[in-house]
C-alpha cells in the first residue's frame, strides 16, 4: 500500500486535541485512514459491526467493485477467466499471481492430480459419522482431522510445507466431499482416476459405481468447472475471514480451512444457494410459475415473512457478474440434459424478469446473484440439494489457501484481536 498525500483529521467536541492520521491508498477501491494508534493516543475504539467500514488487512488476490459489477482475480476479470481457463489454471493464478504458461499448468496440475488420494484411514474416521449427517458437519471433520493424518505438513514457517499443504488441500478436497457423499447413500467409495481431469475426476467420484464404466459428459465437467472458477475467491467475506482470524493464531492449515468450512455453512454465506433452490421447490410446490406473481407481491410485504432468496448481495450493487456467466452455463447443460423445460427454470427465469422490471426490486438493487442459477445447475447435473454448500467449499478452498499464504507473508501481520463497546454492567459486589 503507498502512503497518501491526503491526511484526515479526528477531531473531538470535548477538548481533545485533533489527531491526525495517515490515508493509504490502493491500487484501486477506496483509500483506508490508518487508526491503528487511535486507542494509544485517545483511549477510543472505532465502532463497526459486522466491519461495513473496515479493512483488517491488504491484499492483492482479489478485488470486487460492487458498484460496477466487477470482480477481478489478480487483475483478471472473471468474465474472461471463467471463458477462457479452467479451474487448475486460476487455481495457479490466485496461488501464485500470474496465469500458467503451458509447461506450469501441465506440471501444477500433475502435482495435484496425484495428491488426491487420501490416507485410507479417513474412511474409518468417516465411519464414526451417522450416514444422515448434513455433509458440511462431516466435511467440518474430515478437513479438521487432516492434520492429525498429515501433520508432517503444519510447520506454518517453512515455506514447503505451506506448500504441500496448499497442494493436498486443492487435491484431497473433491475426494473427501465426494466420500461424505458416497456415504451418505451408502454407496462404496470411488478411487480417483490420474487421467482424468480436476473436475472430471470429481464428477466419477460422485456418481460412478464399481459396477459399469463411467463416461464424463463434457458439458457437464466445463459446467462444474465453471461454478468452482466463479466461487474460488471473492475478497473479505465471512468465511475468508474466518480463515484469516482463524490463522492469524499460528495454527496449522488444516485446522484454519475447517474454520473456513463451518463458517460457509451459515444460510447467510455459503449455503444461500441451497436456501434458494428450496424457495424455488416450495413455490413449485405452491403453483409454479402461475403463482410467481402473488408470492413477489408477499415478498414486498415487510410483515409477511416471505424472504426472496439468491437476490441482492452484500457488496454488489449492480448485476453480479458470476450470475450472468452462471444464467449461461446454466441454459447450456439444460440444453445438454434435455431439461430445456425443467419446471424450476422457468420459475427462475419468471422471478427474474419480474425482479428486474418491479421497481421496488430496481430501486433496491436486488438483481440475481450467482447463487440464484448454480443451485439450478447442481440440481441438474444430480447433485443433491445438501451437498451444495460443499461444492462451494470444494470451489473455495484455493482462495482460501491463498489469502492464508498472504497473510502470513505479510510483515504486518499478527493475531486478530477486535476490541469491544462494552455495555454489560460496571463492576459490582457479589451478593
Amino acid at each position: 500500500m503507498k502512503l497518501s498525500d491526503n491526511k484526515a483529521t479526528l477531531s473531538f467536541s470535548n477538548g481533545t486535541p485533533p489527531m491526525e492520521l495517515p490515508v493509504y491508498n490502493g491500487t484501486v477501491g477506496p483509500d483506508v485512514i490508518d487508526i491503528r494508534k487511535l486507542y494509544g493516543q485517545t483511549g477510543m475504539f472505532t465502532y463497526d459491526p459486522g466491519f461495513m467500514s473496515t479493512a483488517a488487512c491488504q491484499s492483492s488476490i482479489t478485488y470486487i467493485d460492487g458498484d460496477k459489477g466487477e470482480l477481478l482475480y489478480r487483475g483478471v476479470p472473471i468474465e474472461q477467466l471463467a471463458v477462457n481457463c479452467d479451474f487448475m489454471e486460476v487455481c495457479y493464478l490466485l496461488l501464485n499471481g500470474e496465469l500458467p504458461s503451458a509447461d506450469e499448468k501441465s506440471d501444477f496440475s500433475d502435482l495435484v492430480t496425484h495428491h488426491t488420494m487420501v490416507n485410507e484411514q479417513m474412511q474409518f474416521f468417516l465411519r464414526g459419522f451417522r450416514r444422515d449427517a448434513h455433509p458440511m458437519a462431516v466435511l467440518t471433520g474430515l478437513v479438521g482431522g487432516m492434520s492429525a493424518f498429515y501433520h508432517d505438513s503444519t510447520d506454518i514457517t517453512n515455506e514447503r510445507h505451506r506448500h504441500i499443504s496448499a497442494i493436498r488441500l486443492i487435491a484431497k478436497m473433491p475426494t473427501l466431499v465426494a466420500m461424505a457423499y458416497k456415504y451418505s447413500i451408502g454407496q462404496p467409495y470411488i478411487y480417483p482416476q490420474n487421467d482424468l481431469s480436476y473436475t472430471g475426476n470429481f464428477l466419477r467420484m460422485m456418481f460412478a459405481t464399481p459396477c459399469e464404466p463411467y463416461v464424463v459428459n463434457d458439458v457437464v465437467e466445463r459446467a462444474l468447472d465453471r461454478i468452482f472458477i466463479l466461487h474460488a475467491d471473492h475478497e473479505q467475506n465471512a468465511s475468508t475471514s474466518t480463515v484469516r482470524l482463524c490463522g492469524s493464531s499460528g495454527t496449522n492449515p488444516f485446522a484454519a480451512i475447517a474454520a473456513g468450512v463451518a463458517c460457509l455453512w451459515g444460510p447467510a454465506h455459503g449455503g444461500a444457494n441451497e436456501a434458494c433452490l428450496n424457495m424455488l421447490e416450495q413455490l413449485q410446490a405452491n403453483g409454479g410459475v402461475e403463482k410467481v406473481g402473488e408470492f413477489m407481491e408477499q415478498v414486498k410485504d415487510k410483515n409477511s415473512g416471505v424472504r426472496l432468496m439468491g437476490f441482492g448481495h452484500r457488496v454488489y450493487k449492480n448485476y453480479d457478474p458470476r450470475a450472468k456467466l452462471m444464467q449461461q452455463t446454466c441454459k447450456e447443460v439444460l440444453a445438454a440434459l434435455g431439461l430445456e423445460n425443467d419446471p424450476l427454470f422457468k420459475l427462475a427465469m419468471e422471478l427474474e424478469r419480474i425482479a428486474l422490471e418491479d421497481p421496488y426490486f430496481v430501486e433496491r438493487k436486488l438483481y440475481p446473484n450467482v447463487d440464484f442459477y448454480s443451485g439450478i445447475v447442481q440440481r441438474a447435473i444430480g447433485i443433491p440439494t445438501a451437498l451444495f454448500t460443499a461444492i462451494f467449499a470444494l470451489a473455495r478452498t484455493v482462495g482460501w489457501i491463498a489469502q492464508w499464504n498472504e497473510m502470513l507473508s505479510d510483515p504486518e501481520y499478527k493475531i486478530g484481536r477486535p476490541r469491544q463497546l462494552y455495555t454489560g454492567y460496571s463492576a459490582r459486589d457479589y451478593k
